[in-house]
C-alpha cells in the first residue's frame, strides 16, 4: 500500500522488451533509496511495481502486458520524469489516503489555470471511472493523492499547491498528456457491498 504522497522523482532509464512484456530501468533521482530490498514495492507513477534488482542509483522492475495496457507506462520515452514512493511501513504518518498502486484508467490533462500561486488542474477521466470520483473525494493522478475540487460528466478538477507541483512529475506534464488514475479504494468497497445487498434483497424477494 502506499499514501500518494510523492516521496522523490526519478526519470525512465531504459526499456528493455522481453518478447511482450518490457523491463524498465528507473532512475531513482531524487527518492532516498537507502535500504532497498529485492521485492519491495514501488509506485512509478502511481503504478506498483516490484524491484527485480538494483543498484545505488535505480532499480529495474518488470511490467506485465496488463500493466502496459491499463497505464502510461508503455508509453513512456527514454528520459521520462516518473513519480516514485516507496511502500508505506507500519509505523508511517498516512498523509494523503490508501493508494493500492492498481491503476483504474487512463485520463489526460484538459487544461492548467494559475489560481493566486496555486494551480488548477483539469483532468479528462473514463466514463466508467466517474461514477466514482466524488467532491471533495480523493483521487490518485500519477502517484500523487489529490482532493477532488469539482467533478462533471467529462472529467474533475483539482487545486495543486507550488510544493506539488515543484516536487513532482507535474512540473513537466503538459496539457494533452495521459495520466494515470486510481479511485479512492473506499468506493470501491462501498459499491461492492451495495451490490451484495441488492442481491440478497432480490434473493430473499424471490424466495418469499
Amino acid at each position: 500500500m502506499f499514501t500518494g504522497i510523492i516521496e522523490g522523482v526519478g526519470s525512465l532509464a531504459a526499456t528493455q522488451d522481453l518478447g511482450g512484456d518490457v523491463r524498465l530501468r528507473i532512475a531513482t533521482g531524487t527518492l532516498d533509496f537507502s535500504a532497498p530490498k529485492l521485492g519491495e514495492s514501488i509506485a512509478v507513477n502511481g503504478v506498483c511495481l516490484t524491484v527485480i534488482s538494483f543498484d545505488e542509483a535505480s532499480f529495474e522492475a518488470d511490467a506485465s502486458t496488463e500493466t502496459l495496457s491499463l497505464t502510461t507506462l508503455g508509453a513512456l520515452k527514454h528520459g521520462a520524469i516518473v513519480n516514485l514512493e516507496r511502500a508505506m511501513r507500519p509505523t508511517d504518518r498516512l498523509g494523503g489516503h490508501m493508494v493500492s498502486g492498481h491503476v483504474d484508467g487512463v485520463g489526460a490533462v484538459l487544461s492548467v489555470h494559475e489560481d493566486a500561486r496555486a494551480q488548477r488542474w483539469r483532468f479528462r477521466a473514463p466514463a466508467a471511472l466517474l461514477r466514482y470520483i466524488a467532491k471533495k473525494g480523493s483521487i490518485c493522478v500519477d502517484g500523487v493523492s489529490l482532493t477532488v475540487n469539482e467533478v462533471d460528466d467529462e472529467g474533475f478538477e483539482v487545486a495543486l499547491i507550488p510544493h506539488t507541483v515543484e516536487h513532482t512529475a507535474f512540473a513537466q506534464t503538459a496539457v494533452g498528456d495521459a495520466v494515470n488514475l486510481e479511485i479512492d479504494v473506499v468506493a470501491r468497497y462501498v459499491e461492492r457491498l451495495l451490490g451484495a445487498r441488492q442481491a440478497d434483497t432480490h434473493a430473499a424477494g424471490a424466495a418469499a
